[in-house]
């Protein structure tokens, strides 16, 4: 093996020019040759057509800043079975062999981790790096603590403002059909409402608990000071578990509906029950805020920061994972393991596992949500009772988001 291509797919996210500098950091210890594939797969389908691509020398990888969240090689979202071109895995073969290219390294999520699995059984050498902000694959995937922190900071940021007009807020975040980042973002941060795709929300007791809570703030309070927390994922689903989406835009290459309008959706729902409940008006009038047809229901507002948690700078623990398992992709190659994903590096030890099993969706835990639940964050539903167990563990104990 000479030289290796580094590919980065899929959505960008904290870590990923780590991997890039572990991998290729990786590969000149061992004098294979490091070249960065641009544009995700839209660029390995269009390499037979490059003039020359970035070799990642000593002085290229010390021009990478591994602490910028995005990647250098930059990204596209690119199904290659979906690609209409019936010799297409032809053309990338040949473009591979254009630049002697024998393996490639590729860091990316579910979608992407399965376009790595059907270019491996075309015969491609690949390894992949797991890489995405929503966390929802087998392993922890690079991106996701880098969101998680933004998340953190953006609600806690905006509380100033909610309380200064003693709002209610709304904020919406990605993650689709899994809420790890909403769900971490969301506690972190200190946040009264979680809203989450793995529970349908029930308005009324969302209702309930945002009523409670926030006039208690503001009766309690010398200033008659306080506001209201949500965090919202953007796959929030309602009591019949139908997702919000935008019917007007097409789907993406992997067929998925664009996701929109979560936390409008839950200003809308909220508002109308502060409409309708007749102890409103009173409680309006005892915080003295209240002005007949102009001020006379609290302001609920969303938020939807969308991009801007997931771009920035990468949190330390992305940096360390991403050169780790960047750097353990390529001593998989190395050793003549293709079709895998890079789960953890511990100590000289490389764990992996195969990528069909890799992406396959992961939740938040059920029992989680119910832990949390009892400490008093609502998550649109009853509080579910959980009973605790108990297990001794020896040695040291690894825990991961």
């Amino acid at each position: 093996m000479k030289r290796i291509g580094i590919i980065t797919s899929g959505g960008d996210c904290g870590g990923l020019n780590a991997v890039i500098k572990g991998a290729a950091r990786m590969a000149r210890k061992n004098g294979i040759s490091p070249f960065m594939i641009p544009h995700g797969y839209a660029g390995l389908y269009n390499l037979v057509d490059c003039d020359a691509i970035v070799e990642l020398t000593e002085e290229r990888i010390d021009d990478i800043d591994a602490n910028l969240a995005g990647s250098e090689a930059g990204h596209s979202r690119v199904k290659i079975k979906a690609i209409k071109d019936e010799k297409k895995y032809e053309r990338i073969k040949e473009g591979l062999k254009k630049f002697k290219i024998d393996a490639l390294v590729i860091s990316g999520g579910d979608d992407s981790g399965s376009v790595m699995v059907d270019l491996t059984k075309q015969g491609f050498k690949c390894v992949h790096a797991p890489k995405t902000m929503d966390l929802d694959l087998q392993t922890y995937s690079v991106g996701g603590d880098s969101t998680i922190g933004r998340i953190a900071q953006f609600v806690e940021d905006l509380k100033t403002t909610a309380i200064t007009h003693r709002r209610v807020m709304v904020m919406e975040v990605f993650g689709r059909y899994a809420g790890h980042t909403a769900f971490r973002g969301g506690i972190a941060s200190e946040a009264d409402a979680i809203l989450i795709p793995e529970v349908p929300v029930d308005f009324d007791v969302l209702y309930s608990h945002c009523k409670s809570r926030y006039w208690n703030r503001l009766l309690t309070s010398d200033v008659r000071g306080g506001a209201y927390m949500v965090v919202v994922a953007e796959g929030l689903k309602g009591a019949s578990s139908k997702e919000i989406v935008d019917e007007s835009a097409p789907s993406d290459a992997f067929g998925h509906k664009r996701l929109a309008g979560a936390s409008k959706y839950v200003v809308q729902e909220l508002t109308k029950r502060f409409q309708a409940d007749p102890e409103t008006t009173e409680l309006m009038k005892k915080t003295k805020m209240y002005i007949k047809d102009i001020n006379d229901i609290p302001e609920i507002r969303a938020v939807n920061p969308g991009h801007l948690v997931r771009c920035g700078h990468s949190s330390p623990y992305d940096v360390n994972f991403g050169m780790e398992i960047g750097a353990a992709a390529v001593q998989l190659l190395l050793n003549d393991i293709f079709g895998v994903t890079v789960a953890n590096v511990k100590g000289s030890t490389v764990q992996y596992m195969a990528t069909a099993d890799a992406i396959k969706q992961r939740y938040v835990d059920p029992d989680l949500i119910a832990f949390y639940e009892n400490l008093g964050v609502c998550f649109g539903r009853n509080p579910v009772p959980i009973k605790m167990k108990f297990q001794k563990v020896e040695g040291a104990f690894e825990r991961h988001l």
